[in-house]
């Protein structure tokens, strides 16, 4: 039974793209950035390749790597994590996604206000720890909600857990999510809950997102359609709208993401695992803690030697990105780079570099191409016949 693990480093990017300047991301390079802080080490991912990709100057490479290693560019115009994800699965977003960098228009959040009877706070791009330290206090004497957005194109709202419970915020979330089509069609909307006290408000663990759906097929779409098994990880549920996965986990973080992507590793199943560790661009990336971000990819690494030891002879392993957030720049959102992928397993000719490949889709191409589904109703070039033994 063939399964493969695709582990996605939420924001792990590895140099700026050559449009990267278009994006206002000139000279961005989460990685390099990364390996400038406290305690950073990845032997593991070294000796995998990491560092032998094409471009990756944050350290000197090794002779001999144990993985299959390429630069993956993307293709979709956008940088963020819908955007990344979708076109790991095969479809490529032509298009940028709608952002409203002076808040949304005034109709939209009319009818916001309409239909879930509460008057509505801020409206301007803003940073997510922040705008509850300066919206909190009134939020809670009103009960009018935070709504507010970022360079990317999401619509957020966040609401104390005393006074909106998480179930309640996410039922306006919906609303917001059906409200938001079209030419307010936002990648995702957002529920930001919080707790504490004013001075001290703190975000919670139950952040849930809503997206569009994909508008085309993707590889989860396919495996299921060809009775693979599909077990998504992290929020890739929430990204992809819950379509193309049999079951699905929610978890709090970066451990909790590798304690149940080991738990998957011990089922009897053929097809894909598909994990997002989050912590990455949401704690590190976004809050431009470079000590964080370097102790985040030490402890992925330090924890890398489990995964692998629960493979069995047909699993394959692969670990790539969906953008950068370089936490070094002064810019505190995504950054439009290159993302890494490091694929790992007996199947695969070890030591391969397969350069720099055209689109993120080449690699959900390559994971149907190693359940035998060269399937093309997916973007993307498949490499597998160039690595598999």
């Amino acid at each position: 039974m063939k399964r493969v693990f695709l582990i996605v480093l939420d924001s792990f990017g590895i140099g700026e793209m050559p449009d990267a300047a278009a994006f206002g991301d000139e000279g961005s390079d989460t990685l390099s950035a990364a390996a400038k802080g406290k305690n950073f080490a990845m032997p593991n991912m070294k000796k995998m390749g990491l560092f032998n990709i094409d471009g990756v100057t944050a350290q000197p490479g090794v002779d001999d790597f144990s993985g299959v290693i390429a630069r993956l560019s993307e293709r979709s115009q956008g940088k963020d994590t819908t955007t990344g994800h979708w076109e790991l699965a095969g479809v490529v977003s032509e298009k940028p996604m709608p952002t409203f960098p002076e808040g949304f228009p005034e109709s939209l959040l009319r009818e916001l206000e309409a239909r879930t009877g509460r008057g509505i706070l801020c409206n301007r791009p803003y940073s997510g720890t922040q705008v509850i330290q300066d919206f909190g206090e009134e939020h809670l004497s009103t009960g009018k909600l935070i709504v507010y957005t970022s360079a990317d194109s999401v619509l957020q709202i966040a609401a104390h857990e005393d006074l909106v419970p998480p179930e309640e915020l996410y039922r306006y979330c919906r609303i917001a999510r059906e409200i938001c089509q079209g030419e307010w069609g936002v990648g995702r909307v957002i529920a930001r809950p919080f707790i504490g006290t004013p001075g001290d408000f703190q975000r919670t663990s139950h952040r849930h997102d809503f997206s569009l759906e994909p508008p085309g097929d993707t590889m989860l779409d396919v495996l299921v359609r060809q009775g693979k098994t599909v077990l998504a990880v992290g929020k890739i549920h929430d990204i992809f709208a819950g379509r193309g996965m049999n079951e699905y986990v929610y978890t709090s973080g970066n451990a909790e993401g590798i304690d149940r992507t080991l738990e998957y590793m011990d089922r009897d199943f053929e097809g894909l695992v598909f994990t997002n560790l989050v912590d990455f661009d949401m704690i590190y990336g976004h809050r431009n803690d470079v000590d964080g971000y370097a102790q985040a990819l030490s402890y992925f690494d330090r924890r890398l030697p489990e995964l692998t030891a629960k493979m069995r002879e047909e699993d394959i392993l692969m670990i790539t990105a969906d953008h950068g957030c370089d936490p070094s720049t002064p810019s505190t959102d995504h950054s439009r780079e290159y993302v890494p992928l490091v694929m790992y397993g007996n199947m695969l000719q070890e030591g391969t570099n397969l350069g720099t490949r055209h689109s993120f889709a080449d690699l959900g191409s390559t994971i149907l191409q190693v359940f035998g589904l060269d399937d093309k109703s997916i973007a993307g070039e498949g490499f597998w016949k160039e690595i598999g033994k």
